[in-house]
């Protein structure tokens, strides 16, 4: 499994995060074309702690919290922070870790309106019927080297084709 190492911050007010100024310019442009590299659930290391930083885009959110079998499933301990007027909301949590499942709880500004949602940018999800997302990553040891290496051999113009479905 990998892990991001952050380094560590000053102060406790600053916060943990993985998106820079040009990381929000290209969003709020709409030309960031690696997105599932900063939002979404990615386990980290900061100084000496490991933990999970989770970030969402939810531009009509009052609050968002994380909730998961972590904490039981309530809302009233893991808030995310918005992170200027992106929409996106993120935060850093110790003590949870790969493996973990969870949601996000959004409450929409004005009406008090409030929804359970899985993570858009997770590279796992719970098996039906459960509807959690799954704190994963996408590190794997491929061992191909060798098929890799002869396939341009078997992919010539020349060689034999196979039609699976037309």
């Amino acid at each position: 499994m990998s892990t991001i190492t952050l380094p560590r911050t000053e102060s406790a007010s600053d916060r943990v995060t993985l998106l820079s100024g040009d990381d929000l310019f290209l969003f709020n442009e709409g030309n960031h074309y690696d997105l599932w590299k900063k939002l979404g659930s990615h386990v980290v290391q900061v100084g000496d702690a490991v933990g999970v930083y989770f970030a969402v885009w939810a531009p009509n959110a009052e609050r968002v919290s994380l909730i998961g079998d972590f904490n039981g499933w309530q809302g009233d301990n893991h808030f995310l922070q918005p992170r200027g007027s992106s929409g996106i909301w993120e935060g850093f949590f110790e003590g949870i870790s790969h493996g973990a499942c969870y949601k996000y709880r959004i409450r929409a500004s004005g009406g008090g309106y409030q929804v359970e949602k899985a993570d858009p940018l997770a590279v796992r999800q719970e098996t039906p019927p459960g509807r959690a997302s799954v704190v994963w990553d996408l590190d794997y040891d491929w061992n191909d080297a060798e098929w890799t290496a002869s396939r341009g051999d078997r992919n010539r113009l020349d060689s034999p084709m196979a039609i699976y479905e037309v």
